[in-house]
């Protein structure tokens, strides 16, 4: 490969938001063993990306500053480690790169582990791709893992209620919900219900309605789970509308759903809220490229920006009303 250095964004501390990104020309990380150096097409911001700069899980991330955000992207195969035998140079991709890393999305090359990267085929664009990692795994383990839902609709008939539908995890869970035996309920905000609908709710609530802050199913039905996307409900909310064993997951806890959840464990709580810690593993997200490419999953594209203009897909992540995920691409 001739060339050697490539355009990065990166901050150097915590805080400042969109202003404190920096335009910098750094060297091509060059691959480890097991990873693989890719020429980036696409990456996506999740809100844990601007969450990091803000200091909000400091001390322990980033692991370093100057920080290049960005872990979920897609790319192509430009040159493999000596370790690598399932990729070649020219394949097409989805990676999710280590936040311990060398580098992230806001790149054009990233290095990522073999084991978190899958083949992307040609049915599945850059930015379809590159929505997936973070959002639509975690959407797949609150499902699969926390909620026992068979996406092959071979299990029993589950009540779901899924808050902030319109979001990344919530429109990835929306979909995936609907491959189960289930009848879904979503909230958004009125300006989305009609995408929600399209994409398999059976009943949309506006959050900004009396019924949609209390989470009151149209139908009268109680929620066997919550797949909790959004913030700032609390448990008195939620519990009132929860079936007999219901279960609320949380996918982003904080300090109020961790006392929540040792609580109910020390109690024998029939109805539970459950802390979600994403684990991601290369195999799940083979299988959610497979179903977009099945057209069974859709990435929902809020919008696009060039690397150049970052600093505005940033700020439109922090204002935290993105229908669907915002792309970056090189």
């Amino acid at each position: 490969m001739a060339e050697t250095t490539m355009k990065a964004i990166q901050y150097l501390a915590y805080g400042g938001g969109p202003p404190a990104l920096n335009h910098v020309e750094i060297s091509i990380p060059t691959p480890t063993k097991h990873e693989v150096l890719l020429k980036l097409e696409a990456a996506s911001i999740n809100p844990v990306d601007w969450k990091m700069q803000k200091g909000e899980l400091r001390p322990f991330l980033p692991f370093h500053f100057p920080n290049i955000p960005l872990t979920d992207v897609a790319g192509e195969v430009v040159e493999t480690g000596a370790g690598v035998k399932n990729f070649k140079a020219g394949d097409k991709v989805v990676a999710m790169l280590s936040i311990f890393g060398r580098g992230g999305g806001l790149a054009e090359y990233a290095v990522a582990n073999k084991n978190l990267t899958v083949f992307r085929p040609p049915e599945v664009s850059a930015a379809e791709g590159a929505g997936l990692p973070i959002a639509g795994l975690t959407a797949h383990q609150a499902l699969t893992y926390s909620a026992g839902i068979k996406l092959d609709a071979s299990g029993p008939l589950a009540n779901i209620l899924i808050t902030a539908a319109s979001g990344g995890v919530g429109l990835y869970a929306l979909q995936l919900a609907k491959l189960g035996n289930t009848h879904v309920t979503a909230t958004c905000g009125a300006r989305n219900m009609d995408l929600v609908k399209t994409l398999g709710a059976d009943e949309v609530l506006d959050y900004k309605t009396a019924d949609g802050a209390a989470l009151k199913s149209p139908s009268g039905l109680k929620y066997d789970v919550v797949i909790h996307c959004a913030a700032g409900i609390p448990w008195s909310t939620f519990e009132p509308q929860l079936s007999s064993k219901g279960k609320v997951i949380d996918v982003t806890p904080g300090p109020a759903t961790m006392w929540r959840f040792f609580r109910g464990k020390i109690t024998f709580s029939r109805k539970q809220i459950v802390p979600l810690l994403l684990i991601p593993k290369g195999k799940n997200l083979a299988y959610l490229v497979k179903l977009v490419k099945e057209g069974k999953l859709k990435t929902v594209v809020d919008s696009r920006h060039p690397l150049n203009k970052a600093e505005d897909a940033w700020a439109k992540s922090i204002d935290g009303h993105a229908t669907g995920k915002i792309i970056v691409e090189p």
